[in-house]
């Protein structure tokens, strides 16, 4: 928002202070529990910045859709409202993400059994951080706006623009809009495309049934590829497109991919080779072995 009491920089802030809260906890738990820390570990917070800011998004629409059922200065009520909109969807995607990442650790894999205890971990801390942190947050933001307070400064700010001052300085330091409650807004058009458009079409019988058969269509090719599914990695994928690593890979495809693996035979101990009774001994049981 444009104006200087309602500009809320430092709530986005504080949404992404979380995440980063909940990524030093995890982080902070595993090393001290013993968890070996690998390099694929280190993609875990872009992970959870983007379910923390996806939380704190929620949290907001339901904060500033509170004001329309409760008085704007009701702070309790308001912050009750707030919680049980949003908690429920917190609940569910954060529920989801950690069943995901812990059956995860099932693998026989050591790296992605690291990857997925440390991320797991980290969703949990991030719904308690949201839950907690950032609605503290909510709540002193609001405290700061009801006393008409710069978002920079905090100072207290006029609300009536004045003369004598530039145009710069009223933008900056004058609260035009502090007074405005959310319903004065404009409904976003997003909003309103999926409320008077988008919705009465999927409420259509005939949309109900494309749903279905599509959903069904979804699970069948879902089901089907989860039986072509093949395990294993193709090393060319980690390379650059111009490393000599690709041709390497291409050339070992192309020449020696019919031989399959190469087999090799140790002898343990002391051998004469010198003997050549010994080495005719050897010579038999390589080629009875080929």
């Amino acid at each position: 928002r444009l104006s200087c009491v309602r500009n809320n920089i430092w709530l986005a802030s504080c949404g992404v202070v979380s995440a980063g809260l909940a990524v030093l906890s995890s982080f902070g738990l595993m090393l001290y529990c013993g968890v070996p820390f690998v390099i694929t570990v280190a993609n875990a917070p872009f992970l959870i910045l983007g379910v923390g800011v996806d939380d704190m998004f929620i949290m907001i629409a339901c904060w500033e859709k509170s004001v329309k059922e409760i008085e704007k200065s009701d702070t309790k009520a308001r912050m009750a409202e707030t919680y049980a909109d949003a908690a429920v969807s917190v609940t569910i995607t954060t529920l989801t993400d950690v069943l995901a990442f812990f059956i995860g650790t099932w693998t026989a894999f050591p790296s992605v059994r690291s990857f997925c205890l440390y991320t797991g971990t980290a969703f949990i801390f991030c719904y308690v951080y949201t839950l907690t942190f950032f609605g503290a947050v909510l709540v002193l933001n609001h405290q700061r706006e009801k006393k008409e307070r710069h978002w920079l400064t905090c100072m207290p700010v006029k609300t009536d623009e004045d003369k004598s001052k530039s145009s710069l300085y009223n933008v900056c330091c004058i609260g035009t809009c502090s007074g405005e409650s959310s319903e004065s807004e404009h409904e976003h058009p997003m909003s309103k495309f999926f409320e008077r458009y988008y919705g009465p079409f999927l409420t259509n019988k005939w949309a109900k049934l494309l749903v279905i058969l599509l959903y069904g269509a979804y699970v069948g090719g879902s089901i089907y590829g989860c039986t072509q599914i093949k395990e294993g990695i193709d090393l060319r994928n980690l390379a650059s497109d111009d490393s000599y690593v690709i041709q390497y890979y291409n050339d070992d495809d192309k020449y020696f991919s019919e031989y399959g693996p190469r087999v090799m035979v140790v002898i343990n101990g002391s051998v004469e080779y010198w003997n050549e009774s010994v080495r005719v001994a050897i010579e038999n049981c390589m080629q009875s072995l080929e």
